[in-house]
């Protein structure tokens, strides 16, 4: 099937699910995300964060993402998530990404629209799609150092929306990067009046963690795209130490099939939480 765009996925408003996007570090990840998504016969994004770029190369990794995605039989986009820097974007878009995010998030408001703009430029003379953020999801990406939320103004999300160009917009609403320390508290009632005052699909970032109720209260109230990282990372390193555990002789390939399962049972889980089965 061919490569679909992020905007061919979480552009029909409807409530009552949203796009999970899982992050991948490897083919065994890849494969495990595009079973879950076949068995359940729900549309899928794969992307990878700059922040994993020194254990997963893009130039290496993107290829295998893209490939993947284009084996998948269901709708597939292909992301760079939390871009950071014109060149690692550029290759993204080169290899064929469907669409990139520009984290401006650390930028005051003006800096971030005029850099956001810029990435804008570039990828849609690709014809692909652009992801911003405003606010400051908590927590720390990849190899990024953690930060305190920043939860998003309304004023400033619209004159965002409206001024960047983007086709999707990161809010901050209390999630962080990582596993939570503590419980996390969601300010769903700036996420409603976010979705009120902007027309720019709303993405949550921070997603590990969060209960079904949350993730449930966030796309009913304007959420439409879902990340999902560490999650995965976690369920791959668990599944890796149950064959560990089980068979001290166990061979290189039966923690690849490891990784590939533990993946795969996690996307799995969490494409039933999203309300994603069978909306392909």
């Amino acid at each position: 099937m061919p490569l679909v765009h992020l905007t061919d996925l979480i552009s029909k408003p409807d409530n009552t699910y949203a796009i999970g996007a899982f992050n991948v570090s490897d083919m065994e990840m890849a494969m495990g995300a595009i079973k879950a998504a076949e068995e359940l016969h729900a549309p899928l994004i794969l992307q990878i964060a700059e922040g994993r770029l020194r254990y997963s190369p893009l130039d290496l990794l993107g290829p295998v993402m893209i490939a993947a995605a284009k084996k998948c039989s269901m709708p597939t986009a292909v992301h760079l998530d939390h871009g950071s820097t014109m060149e690692t974007i550029k290759l993204a878009l080169d290899l064929g990404f469907t669409s990139v995010m520009f984290d401006g998030s650390k930028y005051p408001l003006d800096e971030n629209i005029a850099r956001t703009q810029e990435v804008v430029k570039l990828a849609k003379s690709y014809g692909a799609d652009v992801e911003g953020e405003i606010g400051r999801v908590g927590g720390a990406e990849g190899d990024y150092k953690s930060v305190d939320v920043l939860v998003t103004s309304v004023e400033e999300a619209k004159r965002f929306a409206e001024e960047s160009g983007i086709d999707a917009m990161a809010v901050a609403i209390g999630t962080a990067h990582g596993n939570y320390k503590e419980t996390p508290k969601l300010r769903i009632d700036r996420l409603k009046e976010i979705h009120a005052a902007v027309k720019t699909p709303l993405v949550l970032h921070g997603g590990t963690g969060l209960t079904e109720e949350d993730f449930r209260t966030c796309f009913a109230n304007g959420i439409q795209k879902i990340n999902i990282a560490t999650a995965s990372y976690d369920a791959s390193a668990a599944k890796i130490k149950e064959v560990a555990a089980a068979n001290p002789q166990a061979k290189y390939f039966d923690f690849s099939d490891a990784i590939v399962q533990g993946t795969y049972e996690n996307v799995k889980k969490h494409m039933h939480i999203f309300g994603l089965e069978q909306k392909a």
